[in-house]
């Protein structure tokens, strides 16, 4: 698995909240993804999730107490600090909140944000609570000042809450804190470029209940979308009909046919600095839809259906007076190369990525072949996530970005 985070080393601080059991699958997911963790807990969280749980799942010893002699130096709220590459608080309740924004240095949490070095060991904050004391005057104040303290505030999301009110509060979710992550050690070679993919099948009706479409998952465009969002691009993904979860920070678009894609990328491509066009769009579509289902009527008669030609959407876009920088996908079973090229001549494109279909048409790895006009390059077989990755550190250096 590709990650960002391999290699890097975490504090993950929890202070008292119901939200805290969310933490145990933030460590799996983080661990899973290469890094180590080292956990920490206020005596408010241990009413919450048990120490055994974290270590368990960290592989090391919870830190509890500042007065804690296990450390040679008797000092872990120092060690900790300095051995971190980033120190995230969650769940960060109001009374943590209000610690850290005062300097307090009374238990271990903040004792050991106040220690960390600040330059090199960012503090992350994910906050829960309650909708009104996350709404009071006093939290809102703290927060404005951690935030012009340098520290991150990631969330909180709206929606249900442990008391049973809803409203702002809720921690943000595993899944998304580890997405936040990932982007934090990401380099951000894409920052503040739009970035435009279309992604998985498209479905040509022939009736109100059947149609025509492809093997296409969606995956490589959902990771190519994710990749360009974790190196810090606006991105836009129009996806054809997939049961993908929508990456986090991504815009989203669902769309059915090849005139719905089209339809929806044709406004936005001229505000866009990239086009990626990973979707397998149907060349062809039947010439009529009919009203009602065709139904067999035991003759043995089959239908007869006609078709005609889809819009190509690559092509479209690249003839726009603005163009942005097109990346075509081409999915084939044989002769690879070659039908790429006459492809990215065709569309008038610079860069086009191979693949064959029938071998990655729902699987999770895949194996790319880079078409320009200097050549080819091969990136090996690989999971989705990290060809993404390549895929758009390639773009970043066509694009001249550092």
């Amino acid at each position: 698995m590709s990650s960002s985070l391999k290699g890097r080393h975490l504090l993950v601080a929890l202070s008292g909240g119901i939200a805290g059991y969310k933490i145990a699958e933030l460590v799996r997911l983080v661990t899973k993804a290469g890094a180590t963790v080292q956990v920490m807990m206020s005596e408010a969280a241990c009413q919450f999730i048990t120490p055994v749980t974290m270590q368990a799942l960290s592989g090391r010893p919870v830190l509890l107490s500042q007065w804690d002699a296990s450390a040679p130096n008797n000092m872990h709220h120092i060690n900790a600090g300095r051995e971190a590459d980033a120190m995230l608080v969650a769940p960060a309740s109001a009374d943590m909140i209000a610690k850290l924004a005062q300097g307090r240095a009374d238990e271990l949490v903040s004792l050991t944000a106040l220690a960390r070095p600040i330059d090199r060991c960012p503090l992350i904050v994910a906050p829960a609570m309650n909708r009104e004391m996350w709404a009071h005057p006093a939290t809102q104040r703290n927060v404005a000042q951690l935030r012009a303290d340098g520290a991150q505030v990631w969330g909180p999301a709206a929606g249900d809450q442990a008391c049973g009110e809803v409203g702002d509060g809720r921690m943000l979710e595993p899944a998304e804190l580890f997405e936040r992550l990932e982007a934090c050690f990401t380099p951000q070679r894409l920052a503040g470029v739009r970035v435009l993919v279309t992604a998985g099948p498209t479905f040509e009706p022939i009736d109100p209940v059947r149609g025509i479409t492809n093997r296409s998952s969606g995956k490589m465009g959902f990771a190519i979308a994710q990749a360009a969002q974790r190196a810090g691009a606006e991105v836009t993904l129009v996806a054809g009909p997939v049961a993908l979860p929508t990456p986090w920070g991504v815009h989203r678009i669902d769309v059915q046919s090849a005139q719905d894609m089209l339809e929806a990328v044709l406004p936005l491509a001229p505000a866009n600095a990239v086009f990626i066009a990973t979707a397998a769009v149907a060349d062809w579509r039947p010439a009529t839809c009919a009203e009602q289902k065709i139904k067999k009527d035991g003759s043995g008669a089959t239908p007869t259906l006609a078709f005609t030609e889809n819009p190509d959407i690559l092509a479209t876009v690249a003839a726009l007076p603005q163009a942005p920088y097109c990346v075509g996908f081409a999915a084939e079973s044989e002769k690879l190369a070659d039908h790429a090229q006459a492809k990215r001549l065709r569309k008038g494109i610079p860069l086009i990525v191979g693949n064959l279909g029938p071998a990655t048409f729902g699987q999770d790895d895949n194996a790319l072949l880079l078409i320009d006009e200097q050549g080819q390059r091969e990136l090996p077989r690989a999971p989705k996530t990290e060809l993404a990755q390549q895929l758009i550190d390639d773009i970043a250096l066509r694009l001249k970005r550092p």
